[in-house]
């Protein structure tokens, strides 16, 4: 649970320093903009929708098929769960075309590439962050001890 907050506040806080660089260091024309910010929000909206399913929910018997009725609850969890993983992609791909539109196009150099960069480090460590959440809360314990008599 450590390792995911320190990734978590490694890509929130890089965000953030790209940010702030950009307002107040800059001397280039690019800022960071609205536009940078979205691939950071679609990491966090996946990141908490992955997170919300819980690995039991996955793997439920279905009795009949999904359009005759029966249990779609297991049907429903992954779809959801297809979706959050989508939009962690799509938000760690939305970082490299704002990288690669936004600095590697225009020829930019290192301190201006840097921004770039942030946020392309930023979605990564949003992603591992949920990465690793996801299999620390589904690992079984098949190593626990019960105490009780």
């Amino acid at each position: 649970m450590y390792l995911l907050g320190a990734l978590y506040a490694i890509g929130f806080w890089s965000i953030i320093d790209a940010a702030l660089y950009s307002k107040t260091v800059n001397a280039s024309v690019v800022h960071v903009t609205f536009v940078d910010w979205i691939p950071f929000i679609f990491s966090t909206l996946g990141m908490l929708i992955v997170n919300s399913i819980e690995k039991s929910n996955l793997f439920q018997e279905n009795s009949n098929s999904f359009l005759g009725g029966g249990n779609t609850h297991a049907w429903a969890a992954r779809v959801i769960l297809f979706f959050g993983f989508s939009l962690l992609a799509g938000g760690l791909a939305g970082s490299f075309m704002v990288f690669i539109l936004k600095f590697l196009v225009k020829h930019y150099t290192f301190p201006t590439l840097g921004m770039g960069v942030a946020n392309i480090i930023c979605n990564g460590c949003v992603m591992l962050s949920c990465i690793v959440l996801w299999i620390s809360q589904n690992i079984e314990d098949e190593y626990s001890y019960s105490l009780a008599l």
